[in-house]
């Protein structure tokens, strides 16, 4: 099985997923989308509905910890010094 945080759960097949109201559904194939998202037409199949949602907001924190918030105050302090 292999897990993807923006997208389905994939698993060798053949696959039975049971759903909440007890419905089955097969796959005999060999790799199976399953989808998480739930955009899916053919759910619980994947049709890769999930990559035409929105992209996700930019984050307020960067990879070396500081805020980009930080970032843009000390770039105008250092433009202030500059031009004193």
């Amino acid at each position: 099985m292999v897990l993807n945080r923006e997208g389905p759960v994939l698993v060798e097949g053949p696959v039975e997923v049971v759903g909440d109201d007890g419905t089955t559904a097969r796959s005999d194939r060999f790799l199976v989308a399953i989808c998480t998202c739930r955009r899916s037409r053919a759910y619980p199949w994947c049709d890769t509905s999930h990559r035409r949602r929105k992209p996700a907001e930019p984050r307020d924190s960067r990879p070396d910890g500081r805020s980009h918030q930080n970032q843009n105050q000390n770039h105008d302090q250092d433009q202030e010094g500059e031009e004193a």
